[in-house]
């Protein structure tokens, strides 16, 4: 990391242009384009972003970048942003998007609101690429344009999708493979169907257990499809429903929350098509259960 400090006001490129001398311009365009800029602590993306005197640049490696984590007002983790797309960690019990009875404690609300908040005329946007149940917690990505949500969705089966699951019970293979359809009824529930439903939808679920205690197991979970609850209903007809979760047959709730974290988001990026990694490490209440060694 390198760190400077403003002296007379100016604009933020024009400051890192006359600083920055041993990088070139366009290398320093790039710098500030995918996030690697922070004035005052906050990622800075706009180039004619004012600075006055005692602003605090800090200029972040590449690889810093992608796995600083930063709150905003509103106590959003903000994994990553940059131009083009925000990668947050979703807390349980929060809505990805609205719904008839709530629309505004949802965090595509809030991230419209953090994206206003930085724009000169207020009208910073955010748009859903994919989505978490609400009573999950996690990684996810939101765009920063409609092309660049529709780039992502138009190669999201290149995205890798992993999660920690605490189930009660152990599964009888340590490691396998779930894959059958689906469909939900008229009364929000999701469950295994016959192929030949109208409705039905290949759900394939691969899971492996890394370790277990006192009848419960930490499964690494990964989509290959993503269905609405899917994990859940798989896992649940493995006789392992996840912890938490009463709709699907679970019995215990120690946590008050679902025990399912999305830990693991792997995409290509919108713009460039470099490879995204990030990775989010077990949240706190899971460790009661499984402390980190």
């Amino acid at each position: 990391m390198r760190n400077f400090s403003v002296a007379k006001e100016t604009h933020l490129q024009d400051f890192l242009f006359k600083t920055l001398t041993d990088l070139k311009k366009t290398k320093i365009k790039q710098i500030l384009k995918f996030g690697s800029v922070r004035v005052n602590g906050r990622v800075i993306t706009w180039y004619q972003h004012p600075l006055k005197s005692g602003d605090k640049i800090e200029i972040l490696s590449k690889k810093r970048a992608s796995s600083e984590r930063s709150k905003t007002e509103l106590g959003l983790i903000i994994v990553y942003e940059d131009h083009d797309l925000l990668v947050v960690e979703k807390p349980a019990g929060l809505l990805t998007m609205g719904t008839e009875r709530e629309k505004e404690v949802t965090l595509y609300f809030m991230l419209t609101e953090y994206e206003r908040s930085k724009s000169r005329d207020g009208k910073g946007r955010v748009f859903i690429v994919h989505r978490l149940d609400r009573d999950a917690s996690g990684l996810i990505v939101f765009a920063k344009s409609d092309a660049a949500k529709r780039a992502l969705q138009g190669h999201w089966k290149l995205a890798t999708k992993k999660y920690y699951a605490i189930t009660e019970g152990t599964p009888e293979k340590k490691s396998g493979t779930i894959e059958n359809y689906l469909r939900e009824d008229d009364f929000k529930r999701i469950y295994s169907t016959s192929k030949n439903h109208p409705e039905a939808q290949l759900a394939v679920t691969h899971y492996r257990m890394l370790r277990e205690n006192g009848g419960y197991a930490l499964l690494e979970v990964t989509l290959e499809t993503g269905r609405k609850n899917q994990i859940r209903v798989h896992l649940s007809g493995l006789g392992c429903p996840i912890m938490g979760d009463e709709k699907y047959g679970a019995k215990s709730d120690p946590f008050r929350r679902l025990a399912l974290h999305a830990c693991f988001l792997s995409f290509p990026h919108p713009a460039t098509g470099e490879l995204k990694t990030f990775r989010s490490p077990l949240p706190n209440p899971f460790k009661k259960i499984f402390p980190v060694t």
